[in-house]
């Protein structure tokens, strides 16, 4: 019997052996666990058995007898055979205890991969706040430098004011100075604080007037779109590119210039001069020239960079249209209009090709075009040439501001800032050939659109500040105080003058076409009028002025 309990626990015993091979870790335990149990119960068995062949061994009579002989030798097998499941036994416990102690250490490896990925997503999240913060900084900085640049501008302005009575007198004496002046005025490119970012191809520069040539640092949102237009600025050259635009924007020269050459002899260095990262830098190293008035050398550098973007780029990249339309800025700036037609005609033809007809920068590089040819205008009306021999050019003058305006009202919307932009610069071209009415309609448009977008839809008692200024040329000599009877200046916005903080217009175009217009209702002899809409841009004028310098720290 014994023998057949020890043959079923062996053979038992290599079948769990043979099954541990294709099972999991918990069931290997479970099994040991039911082996000891068997084990145990195995032993107890053994025990009993043994301590009855003793107990029969100790009382045995004395006499020899054949069944008593062999008692020594079974209880000699029993212990034998106990002494090996008392060995299993230990071996069985100290499988469990390992078993459970490679648990433990399961469990402490799993708490340990949960803190590291806890950790790395920590990690990941103080990354993505450590970028966000850089660029707010980024960001404030280059505002601060604008902030700054503009409050030197408005500085100007103020110290200059005291003159505007003077030069305004001399517009109603003198009808030729006056019509000069406005042109002047009316012919200004998109202004500097333009910081449109709808895409990558940003407006590479705008002409300026004659005034426009003095000194004056680039602000940092121009800078860059005429550095980074039609080419994105590589990753290596971002923080270099960062610090020269506002050092730059700052007019520290000094710094900026030899960071862009040394950086232009490292990637000479390692890339060679033919490579598209050369030529980035050697346009950012001619805007900064350019900011200095040194046309030829800038001229070069963007000479050099047009060449390098057609060999590296293609004839038909957007970034060669942006340096064309760079190096056309540079030779408007110099008075080489004749020049820069052509360059400025191939960026159009370029980008046209590339973005479509009816892409919003098409139409930039369209009110580029048309201010270079007015500006061609101006120039050869000095020079002597006959009105009659220019007719043509005025023709071509309106239909590309007319076509940029159809873009930007049908991509953008009517109340995009570059929609009274190009109003302002077509009602420009009007007052050229003396198209009073139409230069009016346009500048009434504009300051109607910039009254409804805060008052909502015009009627009796809701009127835009140009029909308040005919209203007071009207009853001007009618004995009627508008400020006492509170007529038209007790609308929705209190006092005239107080027209363009109520309507919240802050755009630099608004103001221009209150002077403007104010100019153009002086040249008709409606000084009322007139003044109306002066006193109005002034006042607008003061309180940008206040609002800058209290911004500034």
């Amino acid at each position: 019997m014994m023998s057949q309990v020890i043959s079923a626990y062996r053979i038992k015993k290599i079948e769990s052996i043979g099954e541990m091979t294709a099972v999991s870790q918990e069931d290997v335990v479970n099994h040991t666990r039911t082996i000891v149990q068997g084990l145990e119960a195995l032993r107890n068995e053994h025990t009993t058995i043994l301590a009855g062949l003793n107990t029969a061994l100790e009382h045995s009579p004395t006499q020899a007898q054949q069944p008593v002989q062999n008692v020594p030798e079974k209880a000699g097998i029993l212990q034998k055979s106990l002494d090996q499941i008392e060995l299993g036994l230990s071996e069985a416990q100290i499988m469990l205890a390992l078993a459970s102690h490679l648990q433990t250490v399961e469990a402490e490896k799993q708490k340990q991969r949960a803190q590291v990925r806890r950790l790395c997503q920590e990690n990941m999240w103080l990354r993505d706040e450590l970028a966000s913060t850089q660029l707010k900084l980024q960001a404030s900085e280059q505002r601060v430098a604008q902030l700054e640049e503009d409050k030197k501008h408005l500085d100007f302005m103020a110290s200059i004011r005291k003159y505007d009575a003077d030069v305004q007198e001399g517009e109603a004496g003198h009808d030729q100075p006056a019509k000069e002046k406005q042109e002047e005025t009316s012919t200004d490119y998109f202004p500097d604080d333009d910081g449109d970012e709808r895409s990558s191809l940003k407006k590479s520069g705008d002409f300026g007037s004659q005034a426009s040539l003095a000194l004056s640092p680039t602000p940092p949102a121009q800078f860059a779109q005429q550095v980074s237009a039609g080419y994105e600025i590589p990753a290596r050259l971002r923080t270099l590119h960062n610090l020269v635009i506002q050092y730059a924007s700052q007019g520290r020269y000094e710094v900026a210039v030899p960071l862009c050459k040394q950086a232009l002899e490292d990637l000479e260095r390692t890339s060679g001069h033919d490579h598209p990262d050369v030529a980035t830098m050697l346009n950012i190293l001619a805007l900064v020239y350019r900011d200095q008035n040194k046309y030829k050398e800038a001229a070069n550098l963007l000479n050099d960079a047009l060449a390098i973007r057609k060999k590296t780029l293609g004839d038909n990249h957007p970034a060669v249209a942006a340096t064309l339309n760079n190096l056309a800025v540079l030779y408007g700036k110099r008075g080489k209009y004749k020049d820069a037609e052509p360059l400025c005609k191939r960026a159009l033809e370029i980008r046209e090709k590339v973005l479509g007809r009816d892409h919003p920068d098409v139409a930039k590089q369209l009110n580029n075009l048309a201010l270079l040819c007015q500006n061609q205008i101006s120039q050869d009306e000095r020079r002597g040439v006959p009105r009659d021999e220019m007719i043509g050019k005025y023709e071509e003058v309106e239909r590309y501001y007319q076509r940029a305006l159809e873009i930007y009202e049908n991509k953008l919307g009517p109340d995009d800032s570059n929609v009274a932009k190009t109003k302002n610069n077509l009602a420009s071209a009007y007052l050229k050939q003396g198209k009073y009415k139409e230069a009016e309609i346009l500048y009434k448009q504009v300051l109607t659109r910039a009254h409804e977008k805060e008052f909502g839809a015009i009627d009796g008692d809701n009127k835009p500040i140009w029909q308040v200024a005919e209203e007071r040329e009207e009853n001007k000599n009618s004995g009627i105080d508008e400020k006492k009877n509170g007529s038209s200046s007790t609308g929705p916005y209190g006092e005239y003058g107080g027209w363009h903080k109520a309507a919240k217009v802050d755009s630099p175009t608004v103001n221009t076409t209150l002077k403007n217009l104010g100019a153009l209702y002086r040249r008709q002899g409606k000084f009322e009028a007139a003044e109306t809409l002066e006193d109005c841009a002034v006042r607008s004028k003061k309180e940008i002025l206040q609002t800058s310098s209290g911004m500034v720290v």
